[in-house]
């Protein structure tokens, strides 16, 4: 896996392609984050063509350039919207401008995929719901802690299989570490990251919702706070929350921006399901002082105790299906409910969030 600045960005999988080459087209653009890559080899290895990329920034250009060689540099928005043969666009805009620009992309006819978070206000969420339903297009949402690690992919695999009877409860841990000094000003700013709940807690609601079966749920609590960065007022480095879903399955997540230096990598993410006939624990970018790789999948049932080292066991099925999904207009990689809910349910608890 690649990494920059110590963030694990671009995860890369076996490649195993849904389209040949120049049969699924795409572009990129608004490159203000590094999951822009993750996004993109998650397409690329399931055979979509890239064909553009923008950002008005050079600099993130060329280094974009310099990972998919391929490519060819757009001079505007327009000139990657206006083109017939772009089916979707990926982008990883600042928060802020994230549900603005689907808007702009769906209304040209493309499908969206954009980083995590979707929105930072409900009323881009709102905007959004309406300029998908209107248009027939989509606005997907890359939620990478489980569209983009196998250990959690092959977690959702168990639980349809009923490897631990009926979900209960799910908790996520999703520390980060900060690295402040390689952040972008808008990383610090509360209006355009959005806050921590909003920001990085979105990745633990839609496990939530995932693995926990629910169409909807309920905001108990939720609380924010800064511990350790008085240098950075806006920031939020600490958060965490309660959720009931409607199916009466529970959740409990905590996020942080609190990672020590000695950990071996970027954070140690971890999400613990538990379930009516057995349990698992994902242990997904380290298993601290014993394995220094990740996707390390624990689970304890009635047939007795299991390790799973996942690492390039699993792949990524969500972009060959989002794939399917943009060329055949289904919902196999992730129903557009879904996505929507998940965003906001996390706007939510950072609204009613209380800052300790």
């Amino acid at each position: 896996m690649s990494r920059a600045n110590g963030m694990n960005y671009a995860p890369q999988g076996k490649p195993r392609p849904v389209v040949g080459a120049g049969e699924f087209v795409f572009a990129a653009m608004s490159l203000e984050h590094g999951h822009i890559y993750g996004q993109c080899n998650g397409l690329r290895e399931a055979g979509a063509t890239l064909k553009w990329v923008y950002d008005r920034d050079p600099a993130k250009v060329e280094r974009f350039v310099a990972a998919y060689p391929e490519v060819k540099v757009a001079q505007s928005e327009e000139q990657i919207l206006q083109d017939p043969e772009v089916r979707l666009v990926a982008a990883a805009a600042i928060a802020s401008d994230r549900g603005p620009l689907g808007v702009k992309v769906m209304r040209h006819g493309k499908d969206y995929f954009t980083d995590k978070t979707p929105f930072t206000t409900l009323e881009q969420l709102e905007e959004a719901k309406a300029v998908a339903a209107a248009t027939g297009r989509k606005y997907a949402v890359y939620y990478s802690e489980r569209l983009h690690v196998e250990s959690a992919v092959f977690a959702g695999q168990l639980i349809k299989d009923g490897a631990i009877g009926k979900v209960v409860q799910v908790l996520g841990l999703g520390p980060h570490r900060l690295n402040a000094a390689s952040r972008p000003d808008w990383f610090f700013n509360r209006s355009q990251y959005g806050g921590i709940l909003c920001d990085i807690g979105s990745h633990q609601i839609e496990q939530f919702l995932y693995y926990g079966g629910c169409a909807d749920a309920e905001v108990l609590h939720s609380k924010v706070g800064n511990y350790n960065n008085p240098a950075y007022p806006e920031l939020e480095d600490f958060g965490d929350a309660t959720l009931r879903g409607d199916n009466g399955v529970t959740n409990y997540f905590r996020v942080d921006w609190l990672t020590p230096n000695g950990l071996s990598t970027w954070g140690d993410g971890r999400t613990m399901i538990l379930g009516t006939n057995g349990y698992i624990e994902l242990r997904k970018y380290v298993d601290i002082a014993r394995h220094g790789s990740g996707d390390h999948l624990y689970m304890v049932n009635g047939e007795g105790e299991f390790h799973l080292e996942l690492g390039g066991q699993v792949g990524f099925p969500y972009f060959g299906e989002l794939i399917l999904d943009s060329l055949n207009r289904t919902e196999k990689a992730m129903t557009q409910a879904h996505a929507f809910k998940a965003a906001e349910l996390c706007l939510r608890a950072q609204l009613q969030a209380i800052r300790v």
